[in-house]
């Protein structure tokens, strides 16, 4: 475990830097701004180490830039439409930071707070952040704890808790995007999601309440897809064409202890597992990625892909959908594990 100082927030609150290390050199550092993944150095098959997870240097790029990169986003995971819900009769409103809608938590999100940590041995840090009654419209006072543990088998387990003392709605996930292959884009990388539907949306991304068959669509990531050649099939569906590629939940088929979704580089033969108890993944492309990154670097449209295990976007108005209601101080818990290995 490697501790560093990465700045002080906007409210003069230290941020710091933690680097966990497992016994295959494999790296995951963390940074208690937004208890977020800001890097995770893995083998390829020839053994050289690559970042395969997108980020900025500095606390500033964190603090001023979008795309929420390796954030936990909360307290609502991706959209709420009309920045509005009603719950047990009474209506709450949210700020509206995406048109109409609110957007990963609203103005300043969980991403956006500088949260408590506590060390754990060598492989754990646990992040806790209390978001006071009424913070972006939500009602409850929550307590929520994330934490992230190395294992020396090249998984990295995110854990959530949480508990409120009033009832509420609640979709935590993490922002990370990764590229398997340390840079350049994901277009050469193989995708597989197990799930026969998505959610349809309309062309502001929130959906209709109706679920769409993956067959026959670029969505269509039941058995493994070059992500290039998908973002290549146009005017075949117009959600898919709208959004400039991948930018969609999926519904989850119950596989038991499967990987949910898997994505392979096979030039380096990197490989990432996604284990989750949550019903959906938002696969998301990076199509709007852009601008300086990490070690000196530029990104660009794709330079890394998004798989955020969650709840149904938009749940608090579609009845039929898993609920995301957290009554008072009922515990919240999930979990979500990457895991990186190699293929020959």
């Amino acid at each position: 475990m490697k501790k560093t100082a990465f700045g002080v927030d906007r409210y003069g609150r230290e941020v710091a830097l933690f680097t966990l290390r497992n016994k295959t050199d494999m790296a995951v550092t963390l940074c208690s701004f937004g208890a977020r993944l800001v890097g995770i150095l893995c083998p390829d098959r020839e053994g050289n180490l690559a970042d395969v997870c997108l980020g900025f240097d500095t606390l500033a790029d964190y603090q001023t830039r979008s795309g929420y990169l390796g954030a936990t986003v909360g307290r609502w995971a991706n959209r709420i439409s009309g920045a509005s819900f009603t719950l047990s009769g009474k209506d709450y409103k949210l700020f509206a930071n995406n048109g109409p809608n609110t957007l990963h938590g609203g103005k300043e999100g969980f991403d956006q707070k500088t949260w408590d940590y506590e060390v754990k041995g060598d492989r754990q840090v646990v992040f806790s952040y209390i978001s006071p009654d009424g913070e972006e419209g939500f009602p409850g006072t929550l307590h929520t704890k994330v934490t992230y543990t190395l294992g020396d088998e090249g998984n990295l387990s995110i854990c959530y808790d949480a508990v409120s003392d009033a009832s509420t709605a609640i979709n935590l996930t993490n922002h990370a995007y990764f590229n398997l292959a340390g840079g350049g884009t994901v277009h050469d990388h193989l995708l597989q999601v197990q799930a026969d539907s998505v959610t349809e949306a309309t062309e502001d991304l929130i959906p209709t309440g109706a679920f769409l068959k993956v067959e026959d669509t670029p969505y269509d990531l039941l058995t493994f897809k070059r992500i290039g050649d998908c973002l290549a099939m146009k005017n075949v569906n117009t959600m898919f064409d709208s959004a400039h590629g991948f930018d969609i939940n999926y519904v989850l088929n119950r596989i038991g202890n499967d990987a949910a979704a898997t994505l392979k580089d096979p030039a380096s033969g990197r490989v990432m597992r996604v284990y989750t108890d949550q019903p959906g993944i938002q696969v998301y492309s990076g199509q709007g990625l852009g601008g300086s990154a990490k070690n000196g670097g530029t990104y660009a449209p794709y330079s890394g892909i998004a798989l955020e295990t969650q709840h149904f976007p938009d749940s608090v108005h579609h009845s039929h959908f898993p609920s995301t209601e957290l009554r008072a101080n009922q515990p919240f818990y999930s979990e979500t594990i990457y895991q990186f290995t190699v293929e020959e």
